[in-house]
């Protein structure tokens, strides 16, 4: 080979540059086609999906309208106790009225609670309330959270899932504007459709409903269920701090349709908010009698201390955690509950503002004597023999309410009755539309806000002040046409 710088062809041939080859005309064309309908199937998978999720969620929470559910079965298993209640009121401002609503609380403390029955199913929260519903109790638990229990329909047609449960419970969370539907106890025992007839709630979270069963909810009434109270009847309850307070009553049968009615017996029973092992309160407030007479009691609470008229009328006090000792004699007894249907004493009413400062309406129909007590019932103020002199006939008392400010106000059958906080004189409200038979109960929630009850629950209204109990007016109607 010469000396020359001469390839070999083959080198020479890699060594050249390269030019690739243009693809084919719409190759890119088709390219961006099947890349965009690759984007479109996984789309529609993901549609597909989701709609499944969603078809899935509508089967599984359907629209419920009843306000029970068939109610669940009661094992003879039981707790400790006895006790009573007044069925149409809410609760006083210096308990638990005015405290706004509060969150869940944690599981129960105390001793193990006594068997009760299962958790009554319930219906989804804001179904219509029946048209034919008739309010007996409510409870404030802020000025504008309110529940409402009452009857709705006779025993066989009521607009339940069970039509043999007629209680029903409305709920308003704008100052009773409107109401909705909630679950009710499903009540079926000796009472049947009345089983419970009235409603407290503590803190928007732990309520209960009585009279004459026992029913407690901690779940801001989504959930009921039954105590056992060994056949003892509870005519009274009300609720403050973090402790109910009930009075059961050992009652002769027959009373059915007044249940408050034969009663001769009380023991004061407690038990904590969220817990339902209740225990008597103490020796001295059990047992409570009249020497064997049908007769009334009934409980007052203040944020600090608690007040029970015994049916003898014996006044009874002591610490919200602590026992009950007797406070004095009160100027009069309770007597028997009214034969109008309202389980609320004929002779006496009882209230109590934060300062110890005791009321007490001895109710004379068309001349009733209101007494104060200065030092937690051990001596009483008499009252004017004119105190009512200047006004209408005022009929019968029915309740009486305190406000820690010093204001009073006596509901009665003809109207409502107020002394302004300072006051000394007592002054006829003015009530709108006043309704025939006057109200069976009345209750401060604030020193400005309140609400009554009419003696006419066909009405399906409830009355309410927002200047201090002057003027009263009824709110939109607890029904299906507010």
């Amino acid at each position: 080979m010469s000396g020359s710088d001469e390839r070999d062809p083959l080198d020479s041939w890699l060594s050249q540059q390269v030019h690739p080859l243009p693809p084919p005309p719409g190759t890119f064309e088709l390219i961006t086609r099947r890349a965009r309908r690759r984007t479109l199937r996984k789309l529609a998978v993901t549609i597909a999906s989701a709609a499944a999720v969603a078809a899935a969620v509508a089967v599984a929470v359907p629209n419920v309208i009843a306000l029970n559910l068939t109610p669940s079965p009661v094992p003879a298993s039981v707790a400790a106790g006895q006790g009573s209640a007044s069925p149409s009121g809410t609760q006083q401002p210096q308990s638990s009225a005015s405290r706004p609503e509060s969150p869940s609380p944690s599981p129960s403390q105390s001793s193990p609670a006594s068997p009760t029955s299962p958790p009554s199913s319930a219906t989804t929260p804001g179904g219509p309330v029946p048209g034919n519903f008739r309010p007996v109790s409510v409870t404030f638990v802020s000025q504008s959270t309110a529940w409402v229990i009452g009857q709705a329909g006779v025993r066989g047609t009521c607009a339940n899932a069970d039509p043999n449960v007629c209680t029903s419970i409305a709920r308003t969370g704008d100052t009773g504007k409107t109401w909705r539907g909630e679950p009710a106890p499903p009540t079926t025992g000796p009472f049947g459709a009345e089983g419970v007839n009235g409603l407290r709630f503590l803190d928007g979270v732990n309520g209960w409903a009585f009279g004459p069963e026992l029913w407690a909810t901690h779940d801001a009434g989504q959930h009921w269920t039954q105590v056992n109270t060994h056949g003892k009847r509870v005519t009274d309850l009300e609720a403050v701090g973090d402790r109910a307070f009930a009075l059961w009553a050992t009652c002769a049968s027959g009373g059915e349709t007044l249940f408050a009615a034969n009663c001769t017996s009380y023991t004061l029973m407690t038990a904590t908010a969220n817990g339902d092992n209740w225990t008597p309160v103490g020796a001295a407030t059990s047992g409570l009698s009249n020497g064997g007479i049908a007769t009334s009691a009934m409980l007052a609470l203040t944020s600090t201390r608690g007040y029970l008229l015994a049916p003898d009328g014996a006044l009874y006090s002591g610490p919200i955690d602590g026992a009950w000792q007797k406070a004095g004699t009160a100027p009069c007894q309770p007597g028997p509950v009214q034969m109008n249907g309202v389980p609320l004493p004929a002779n006496a009413l009882l209230a109590v503002a934060p300062s110890a400062t005791v009321v007490l309406a001895c109710a004379v129909p068309g001349d009733p004597q209101v007494y104060t007590s200065a030092d937690g019932g051990l001596n009483w103020d008499t009252p004017p023999a004119d105190v009512w002199f200047r006004l209408p006939s005022i009929g019968t008392p029915t309740s009486l309410a305190a406000t820690p400010e010093g204001m009073r106000v006596l509901a009665t059958t003809n109207g409502i009755y107020i002394v302004p906080a300072g006051g000394s004189q007592w002054q006829q409200a003015t009530v709108k539309s006043a309704p025939q038979g006057g109200f069976t109960y009345v209750g401060m929630t604030t020193a400005s806000q309140g609400v009554a009850l009419p003696a006419d629950t066909s009405l399906h209204k409830i009355w309410m002040t927002f200047d201090g109990g002057l003027t009263w007016a009824a709110r939109t109607q607890i029904g299906p046409d507010n």
